[in-house]
């Protein structure tokens, strides 16, 4: 699984019109799933979005994890992650997984998130969204599990 996370004031995904779901600061995670992924992986992300050190201690430094801060976690399905990109001009998605599979992880990695943090939010698995988002930093880092 990998995961493209950024940190962020406020984060928020609009599917026709109406907001799906929203956080104040926290992290904004692209999540793709690839073949061959298991819901073991599902946990190991989630372990590191929870532990990964991002935010500030106070005394410049990123030393605080999302866990520290309790701050929001909005998970985004994103297939387009696990895109090939390394020939031509189009991207092939053949390193993405089918999407009953994606489904599947992410929602398992979704209820892994809410079992275990308190602020968790999501977009629509499928849907055409709009992120709208305050990268504060700007942070964004790739994570895998």
């Amino acid at each position: 699984m990998i995961a493209l996370i950024q940190r962020v004031t406020e984060a928020r995904v609009v599917v026709d019109g109406e907001v799906v779901g929203a956080i104040g600061a926290g992290l904004l995670a692209l999540v793709a799933v690839e073949p061959g992924d298991t819901e073991a992986r599902a946990e190991r992300l989630l372990e590191r979005l929870l532990g990964y050190r991002v935010f500030d201690d106070g005394e410049g430094r990123m030393n605080r994890s999302l866990r520290d801060l309790g701050g929001g976690l909005l998970l985004v399905s994103q297939f387009t992650l696990a895109a090939d990109t390394r020939k031509g001009m189009r991207p092939s998605f053949s390193s993405a997984a089918e999407p009953a599979l994606g489904r599947r992880l992410f929602d398992h990695l979704v209820a892994s998130a809410r079992a275990a943090h308190g602020e968790v939010a999501t977009g629509r698995f499928g849907a055409h969204m709009r992120v709208h988002l305050v990268n504060d930093g700007p942070v964004t880092l790739r994570l895998e599990a």
